[in-house]
């Protein structure tokens, strides 16, 4: 484990996101416990905000999005949602809904590796934003959902698309169609998510893969996460063409050399981003 010296408390603007930053590793806990972390928007605002300042962070390596209190995500805030007073227009709401949008968008094209560690449900909207994050630990207790079926609704935050990408299109179709829980152990047979571990393990080991990630190379995981997210729309050439021009580039850089030295040297390398 890390020292109490090496962990930094990030202020947030808000009780509803906690965020410290631990050996390079900036965690994000969603902290709504009594709602199952629905996104409020205040808790989304804030959780955009700052996934943006550590993604610009040099100090920051790596990403690790997770709940309190034994839930990952339950999605939007219905509560709220049926609280509220005078509905906008239909123009407002799409706006709004456009400009949320943003955060699975810079979580999926964040340069640096995106963990979500998921302690228990991610349903709708918190489950599209598990799936924008590159990898998923869940804990054996905690199910997914798409949920949208069971409110009337189609979908939102990317989830169509990202679900698409990892299950395939049969399967992300019946996903969404019965909104039918998901438990952990089907979800990395569907490769859902990366790995499944006891509760009581979650934290510490998706702390120990994202200190691992956040000591590894910078510029690499840069160049890695534009192309595999290039991967997905573009057709083979195009993409040895840009792995061409990313891996002359990281050959240039000083990490290469010092992985050389490294390698050489029997040694683990230090990485600089440089």
């Amino acid at each position: 484990m890390s020292s109490e010296a090496e962990i930094r408390s990030v202020e947030t603007g808000t009780e509803q996101l906690l965020c410290r930053v631990e050996a390079r590793v900036g965690v994000l806990t969603l902290n709504r416990p009594e709602a199952r972390n629905a996104l409020s928007v205040e808790l989304k605002e804030a959780l955009l905000r700052i996934a943006t300042e550590l993604g610009q962070d040099p100090g920051v390596g790596c990403l690790l999005l997770t709940g309190a209190g034994g839930a990952f995500c339950a999605g939007g805030d219905t509560k709220v949602m049926a609280e509220s007073g005078t509905p906008p227009s239909m123009e407002e709401r799409q706006q709004r809904l456009r400009a949320e949008h943003r955060l699975p968008l810079v979580l999926h094209e964040l340069e640096k590796p995106v963990i979500a560690a998921l302690p228990g449900p991610a349903a709708g909207a918190g489950f599209s934003l598990a799936l924008a994050c590159d990898i998923r630990i869940a804990a054996e207790s905690a199910f997914v959902m798409t949920s949208y079926a069971k409110l009337g609704l189609s979908g939102d935050y990317g989830g169509s698309w990202f679900l698409t990408q990892l299950v395939g299109t049969a399967r992300a179709r019946q996903l969404y169609f019965t909104a039918e829980r998901i438990g952990a152990a089907e979800c990395e047979r569907l490769g859902i998510v990366n790995r499944v571990v006891p509760d009581a393990e979650l934290q510490e080991a998706s702390l120990e893969l994202a200190r691992s990630l956040a000591a590894g190379p910078p510029i690499a995981y840069r160049y890695m996460k534009q192309n595999l997210n290039r991967a997905l729309e573009s057709d083979l050439r195009t993409c040895l063409d840009f792995e061409a021009e990313l891996m002359v580039r990281g050959a240039m850089t000083d990490d290469y050399l010092e992985a050389v030295a490294a390698f050489r040297d029997k040694r683990k390398p230090v990485f600089r981003g440089s």
